[in-house]
């Protein structure tokens, strides 16, 4: 028979676990995301919460370098940069679908506390929200891609009390922003995304603009702003004939099966005839990374090392 004293123990210490719980879900943190409608907002979330889902490779990165792999239960399982493929696919979460298709269904049933996106899901902002708070972080174009890194970092570390080690591991990238910075001016360039077998250009306001925007190449297609770049030719990279070319394997970044590859693209005899091919300044970026997880504070230092491999 069991004591009236235990009774008594045992009532005090399931209502201490109460109260604690009670107390933890009440603990809560206001942090920076983008609404649906991709305006900058506020978003009230749990401080430190245990069961995260992250759908987009950027947070993930963030996630991954911070330490915080423990706390995610759902992740996109599709095609992830090589760096990430191991805490993307890893059997301790769960598969919620892809960066641009989330498995409603699948979602629902971790009952997450705090959902991770990025840009590709900003129109199933409002549904997702109806789920668990959404923090939609996303790489501001207007902004020097720092700044955006800076501000991810802060919230995820904001929201996990890491602080300190975001602080210090964003603190070599200035330097080596500035340094590429000294060595790009007054030189030309074109940044080019094959996709499809298609070369196309991109310009100082969307993916990639970190290169002309940021680093200060003269990019010589700087008034672009498709992320998916525009309509070109192999006649127009003759003409305006730059003297570094950057490009980016789309194809390659997504994992398209019997794609062309960018490397077998550009070997034609009109690059050749330009000057960044003769001089030896056609530099192919790491796609994956330029293309999936532009944002993330592994990523920012691949892409450092991309440029820092040309100049």
């Amino acid at each position: 028979m069991i004591s009236t004293f235990s009774r008594t123990l045992k009532a005090l210490a399931l209502l201490a676990v109460g109260l604690s719980t009670a107390t933890h879900a009440q603990e809560t943190v206001s942090v920076f995301s983008y609404n649906g409608a991709r305006q900058a907002t506020t978003v009230s979330v749990p401080k430190n919460p245990e069961r995260v889902v992250v759908i987009d490779y950027a947070v993930l990165d963030i996630m991954d370098t911070l330490g915080l792999d423990d706390k995610i239960v759902g992740t996109a399982k599709g095609v992830a940069p090589d760096y990430l493929s191991e805490i993307a696919n890893s059997p301790k979460s769960a598969n919620v679908g892809t960066v641009k298709a989330v498995d409603l269904e699948a979602l629902m049933a971790l009952e997450p506390e705090v959902i991770f996106i990025g840009g590709r899901l900003a129109a199933k902002y409002d549904q997702l929200s109806a789920i668990a708070p959404v923090v939609f972080l996303a790489v501001d174009y207007d902004q020097p891609l720092l700044s955006s890194v800076k501000r991810s970092t802060d919230v995820i570390a904001t929201i996990f009390g890491q602080e300190q080690v975001a602080q210090d591991l964003l603190a070599s990238y200035e330097e080596r922003i500035a340094a590429l910075k000294s060595k790009a001016q007054g030189h030309s360039v074109l940044i080019g995304m094959v996709n499809a077998s298609q070369f196309k250009t991109l310009g100082n306001h969307g993916r990639c603009a970190f290169i002309g925007q940021d680093l200060g190449f003269t990019n010589l297609a700087a008034d672009l702003s498709s992320n998916h770049g525009n309509e070109s030719s192999f006649e127009l990279l003759v003409k305006l004939n730059p003297e570094y070319l950057f490009v980016l394997d789309r194809d390659s970044a997504i994992g398209r099966k019997g794609a062309q590859l960018a490397r077998d693209v550009m070997n034609n005899e009109l690059v050749h005839k330009t000057r960044a091919y003769q001089e030896n300044k056609l530099f192919y970026l790491n796609s994956a990374v330029w293309y999936l997880s532009e944002g993330g504070l592994k990523a920012l230092d691949y892409m450092l090392q991309d440029l820092e491999a040309a100049l």
